[in-house]
């Protein structure tokens, strides 16, 4: 018998916005304010191996956008999407789903985020691209620069 080469696959099977909220903790008072408003974005990515080669991915962001030191509002988001992989090298896995599927999924939070945004009455705000192989990096050097710190 011959040793049969399967390809790697990956596609995902569903994605959705696992949860979501919106914060207008100084509103209307806010609405009055004339300065310009200021964003300040946090970004994380987590996977799950679901079994059966079905992994959950998330991207959760949390904006907060502030006029003169006032929250205007608070925007925490978690869009998820459950991949099927098969055939993909185990040392694959993780850069596979915290960088392609991320990304194929922050294309589905960007626009939900914009859509919650403004249907408060706010113009929408539009998340940035993200590099998720620069981030994906980062998170692996900080991880080894406490790994380091650990052991010292």
């Amino acid at each position: 018998m011959t040793d049969e080469v399967k390809n790697p696959s990956f596609n995902m099977t569903r994605c959705y916005l696992k949860d979501a909220s919106l914060e207008l903790p100084n509103a209307p008072q806010i609405f009055l304010e004339q300065a310009s408003p200021e964003t300040e974005m946090t970004l994380d990515v987590g996977k799950q191996d679901l079994g059966g080669g079905f992994f959950e991915v998330t991207v959760q962001t949390t904006l907060t956008t502030k006029v003169s030191d006032k929250v205007l509002f608070l925007v925490e988001a978690k869009q998820a999407g459950i991949f099927a992989l098969e055939n993909v090298p185990e040392t694959d896995t993780a850069p596979l789903l915290e960088i392609v599927c991320a990304g194929m999924v922050y294309g589905y939070l960007r626009p939900n985020v914009a859509d919650l945004v403004s249907r408060a009455g706010l113009p929408p705000v539009y998340l940035t691209d993200i590099d998720f192989q620069a981030f994906y990096q980062s998170r692996l050097d900080a991880m080894a620069e406490a790994a380091t710190a650990t052991k010292q």
